[in-house]
């Protein structure tokens, strides 16, 4: 596929995204208030109460992005400088297992370590599952920058801090972008397991299902949370799109 063909069939798939997501939240509570609801069921399925849930799935999704970004552009910044890259394959290796652990073991290890419940023991092991992404993509667009470029900025007076922010960083930006896409995915999907520590979302409404036999809930939940994951997707797509610098669009 040709560059201008892949530009168009992204192109097409941001505008048609949105629209799948629309059709899948409305589609979804539409055939749910459509039915003759029990007692049980009206409790879950109640707008007030799935706008709750999934405003606090979003926040934890936007959490874990906060703590993944917060550690791994500044740790795969500093692994690539003199002196460090030696340190590249330690915390590589260390992002690994928790990306190759089950997700929920290491929300179940964590509340045991911690002996609490609440909205961080729900956030922090789902941002050490989705650190190595963007841990990894870091490395990569630092190593990926032509070194003539470094060593024609340095041939200008630029010290080393300027050559990192004005041309090192710029060029690794599309990875990192990448990276954090990707993290974005697995975050908004593993958050539905953060109910198993009270931390909230929609994995709320799937546990209820699952429990209660109960296969109303249970769509519901499973198709709100498919949506979400498909609505991060798109915003992760769209800051690929849009907030890489202008010379590497």
């Amino acid at each position: 596929m040709s560059a201008d063909a892949a530009a168009r069939a992204e192109r097409g798939r941001l505008l048609v995204q949105p629209i799948l997501v629309a059709v899948l939240v409305v589609g979804v509570l539409l055939w749910a208030f459509n039915r003759e609801l029990t007692a049980t069921q009206q409790a879950s399925i109640r707008l007030s109460y799935i706008a709750t849930l999934t405003w606090q799935h979003v926040l934890i999704t936007a959490a874990v992005v906060v703590v993944v970004v917060a550690l791994a552009v500044p740790l795969g910044t500093l692994v690539t400088r003199p002196g460090w890259d030696r340190l590249a394959p330690v915390f590589v290796g260390i992002a690994n297992v928790g990306a190759a652990a089950p997700a929920i073991g290491l929300l179940v290890l964590f509340y045991l370590w911690t002996a609490t419940t609440g909205f961080w023991i729900g956030v922090l092991p789902i941002a050490f599952y989705s650190l190595l992404p963007v841990l990894r993509n870091t490395i990569l667009g630092y190593r990926e920058v032509d070194p003539s470029l470094i060593d024609a900025g340095r041939g200008q007076g630029m010290s080393a801090a300027t050559v990192l922010r004005r041309v090192e960083f710029p060029m690794a930006v599309p990875y990192i972008l990448a990276g954090l896409r990707t993290s974005l995915v697995l975050a908004v999907g593993t958050a539905t397991l953060s109910f198993l520590v009270s931390a909230g979302g929609l994995g709320i409404l799937i546990d209820t299902g699952y429990k209660l036999r109960d296969n109303v809930t249970l769509v519901v939940g499973a198709v709100l949370a498919v949506a979400l994951a498909l609505f991060v997707d798109w915003l992760g797509a769209l800051a690929e799109s849009y907030l890489n610098p202008k010379g590497l669009r």
